[in-house]
C-alpha cells in the first residue's frame, strides 16, 4: 500500500506514503489504519491541524524528520519532549510545543486534493475540531 485517503467531513485528500525516506514511521502509521480521530487548529506552529494522541508509544526513532514541514506534508511526532501527535500542515509552519520547537517525521505527502487544505484549516481554526479519517486508498 502506497497511498491513504484523507477525509474530514467534505474534505478528501490523497496522500502518498514516504516509504524510502522514513520507512518505520510509515509502518508504524499502516498499523493505526483505519485511523477516526478529530482534527484541531494548531496552537504554537502556524498553520496546520493536528491530532493530540497524548501518550501512544510508536516506539519510533526520527525518520525523515523536519520542524518546517511543508503544505500537503504529514508529519509524526513520537512523543518525548511533548505527546505523540499527527500534524497536517496547510500553509507557513514551524513545529513547536509548549515545550518549544520540536521535530516530526514526514511520513506522508498529499498528492491530490491539496489545494483545499487551507479551507480544512480554515474550517478548524473557525468552527473548532473537525472529523477526521485516514485509511487505506
Amino acid at each position: 500500500m502506497s497511498e491513504v485517503v484523507i477525509s474530514s467531513g467534505s474534505f478528501r485528500f490523497v496522500a502518498r506514503f514516504e516509504t524510502a525516506a522514513a520507512p518505520r514511521t510509515c509502518e508504524a502509521f499502516m498499523q493505526l489504519l483505519p485511523f477516526t480521530n478529530r482534527l484541531v487548529h494548531v496552537r504554537w506552529s502556524g498553520e496546520a491541524v493536528w491530532v493530540p494522541l497524548g501518550d501512544l508509544a510508536l516506539g519510533l526513532p526520527a525518520e525523515n524528520a523536519t520542524s518546517y514541514p511543508s503544505p500537503g506534508q504529514v508529519i509524526v511526532y513520537p512523543g518525548g519532549i511533548s505527546e505523540t501527535e499527527i500534524l497536517i500542515s496547510y500553509g507557513a509552519t514551524r513545529f513547536a510545543s509548549k515545550a518549544g520547537q520540536l521535530a516530526g517525521n514526514h511520513c506522508l505527502t498529499i498528492v491530490s486534493g491539496a489545494e483545499r487544505l487551507r479551507a480544512l484549516g480554515e474550517a478548524a481554526l473557525w468552527h473548532g475540531a473537525q472529523p477526521l479519517v485516514i485509511d487505506r486508498a
